[in-house]
């Protein structure tokens, strides 16, 4: 016997929109933040994946993501600084029926909340997470965070920082993680493709936003988002599809010994023949590294975008599940006062 959750129409044959997933409450961000863009493209994502509101847990941390379920016409738990994963754990393991996300910012879970982040990764519970990085504390107006690019200047580093930063998808494969993807806020399509891929795993899928804060880093990640320059500063990976990209479509990624580089289709006699296409499923997350950090190794090449890796493995949840239906099955009139009268006990005089 396994429980898991059901990725799907419901059995009543019931369809959603996104307003079905919209609760009453006033929506309370700055005008401009890209925080809009990923609650509307969840709210479509959640629609299209058919799961009834009442099956489905949204819970965040600390921070002005965080405030994202109070905007969800779902169960929603705000919980406290960095420990968001810890409690979307305990809830998924708890009942692995439900949809459980979680939604955190770059402050929340990658400095007070690394550990449990790394260790919901490691552990490949079947989490969908949304990981949105605007490079700076918001709610608590303007502290550099662990992904602020070395030397941005903010209240707390006057002089510039003086650390390199986090890049979510470098600590995603080196905790060893199954599903890892990376959209922009302007693209609210390719968003709500991507989470309704990351809810379709069976895992931890961690979808970092590359969004924008109007207030107190405005503008950090124009340089993909730009739409006069976004095609030749972006490449949308699709699973067996060549890593083409560009304004007029003729620019691609081959391997040069051990690095990533772009070349030009005509040019030079390459074709398109020559360039990589992407396979997220493979086991080995060699490639698909490579491709989540190229634009930091290498400033010249594209930010990537779309599903980097998807991956099939165990998950603790259903791990979990299995060994108490197993526990259950060799003895099914065991009690819990039966239990602990079983263990060994002390007499103290």
């Amino acid at each position: 016997m396994k429980l898991s959750k059901i990725i799907g129409p419901q059995p009543s044959g019931l369809t959603y929109t996104g307003k079905d997933f919209k609760s009453s409450g006033t929506v309370k961000w700055c005008p401009g933040c890209g925080d809009y863009a990923i609650l509307n493209s969840l709210q479509k994502a959640m629609a299209e994946l058919g799961i009834a509101p009442h099956d489905t847990v949204v819970v965040s941390g600390i921070g002005c993501s965080s405030r994202l379920p109070y905007y969800m016409n779902t169960y929603g738990m705000h919980t406290i600084h960095g420990r968001g994963a810890a409690i979307a754990t305990g809830v998924k393991v708890a009942n692995p029926d439900l949809s459980v996300w979680l939604v955190s910012g770059d402050g929340d879970s990658m400095a007070i909340g690394g550990n449990h982040f790394i260790h919901m990764i490691r552990r490949n519970v079947d989490i969908n997470m949304m990981l949105i990085n605007n490079k700076i504390y918001g709610l608590t107006k303007g502290q550099y965070s662990p992904t602020s690019d070395r030397g941005f200047v903010t209240k707390s580093s006057p002089m510039g920082t003086v650390e390199d930063p986090f890049i979510p998808a470098d600590l995603v494969f080196g905790a060893r993680g199954t599903f890892f993807a990376r959209t922009i806020d302007v693209d609210m399509q390719l968003t709500q493709n991507i989470l309704v891929q990351a809810a379709r795993h069976k895992g931890a899928s961690i979808v970092e936003g590359l969004v924008n804060c109007m207030i107190f880093n405005n503008g950090t990640h124009k340089q993909y988002t730009d739409r006069e320059k976004r095609a030749d500063a972006t490449i949308i990976l699709r699973h067996g599809e060549r890593m083409i990209y560009g304004k007029e479509r003729n620019k691609g990624l081959v391997l040069d010994g051990l690095e990533l580089k772009s070349v030009t289709i005509g040019e030079n006699g390459v074709t398109e023949e020559d360039i990589l296409v992407h396979d997220a499923t493979a086991k080995s997350s060699v490639l698909h590294s490579m491709l989540g950090m190229m634009h930091v190794v290498n400033p010249g090449l594209p930010v990537a975008l779309g599903v980097i890796r998807s991956v099939e493995a165990p998950t603790y949840d259903q791990e979990v599940t299995d060994q108490v239906i197993s526990a259950q099955e060799k003895q099914p009139g065991l009690t819990l006062q039966d239990h602990l009268n079983s263990l060994s006990s002390w007499e103290v005089k």
